[in-house]
């Protein structure tokens, strides 16, 4: 993996935006994230594409998970949170924009149509992963197979903790999901996995450091031939080998 150090949250967003910046411009298929963490990102590559500096025509782009039984029109959804975080500030045509379906009358189905909708776009270029406190990446929890595909699954309930603030009360936190599998994710061109923040710093130390294991799916990225992880200061602070990570960064072949 290439593991980048930035000073600041900020940072991240720019190191993330300039990775996704090439593949949109080639009109690739992006693979987009929700949360918090990847709200930076979106808002830099808004800006640029104002500035003329990418255009998203030709491209499609594919949402890692949504709620099941949360309608599209709440805000909460992931289905908004995509369009109203990103994808409506930019060129891209709203019916390349696709986003799981977790209102189906047939949830396995629409899950195994979303997989083959992946595979019929060719296959994701570039995906944008966030890191959950628990090393959770899209909403494969420990404990998910690594070779897992899109499917429906349970919250932990740390995740629903951490999700709360998104809603009124940890009772509105929806604990079913559809997610892509972390096989799903492993067959994308290149990962691009970011965290800032030091409540994020012992899952990526497991996501960089630790074993691979189930027990923190993040640490999938170990496997994947073209893995790029950046992180900020606070998120890089229980790293043991940070300091050769950022001679790395200073010492690139040329």
């Amino acid at each position: 993996m290439e593991i980048i150090v930035c000073d600041s949250p900020h940072d991240v967003a720019v190191q993330a935006a300039d990775i996704l910046q090439g593949y949109a411009n080639d009109g690739g298929v992006l693979g987009v994230a929700t949360g918090s963490t990847p709200l930076l990102t979106y808002q830099e590559l808004i800006r640029r594409h104002k500035a003329g500096e990418v255009s998203f025509a030709g491209c499609t782009m594919f949402a890692l998970d949504e709620y099941v039984g949360l309608p599209i029109e709440h805000e909460q959804s992931y289905y908004r949170v995509i369009h109203d975080e990103f994808s409506d500030h930019v060129d891209i045509d709203p019916a390349d924009v696709h986003i799981p379906n977790g209102l189906a009358d047939d949830v396995p189905a629409a899950c195994a149509e979303y997989e083959q909708a992946i595979v019929d776009a060719g296959g994701i270029d570039v995906q944008l992963l966030g890191i959950g406190t628990n090393g959770h990446v899209g909403f494969n929890e420990p404990a998910s197979s690594l070779s897992s595909l899109t499917r429906m699954k349970t919250l932990h309930p740390q995740t629903v903790a951490d999700n709360a603030r998104f809603f009124n009360s940890l009772d509105e936190v929806p604990i079913h999901v559809v997610t892509q599998g972390l096989g799903t994710i492993q067959r994308a061109g290149q990962l691009v996995l970011i965290a800032t923040g030091e409540h994020k710093a012992h899952a990526v130390s497991q996501l960089v450091e630790g074993p691979l294991s189930a027990a923190c799916p993040a640490s999938v990225l170990q496997i994947h031939p073209h893995a790029t992880v950046i992180v900020d200061e606070a998120a890089a602070s229980r790293l043991n080998n940070v300091d050769y990570y950022k001679f790395i960064q200073q010492n690139k072949p040329q």
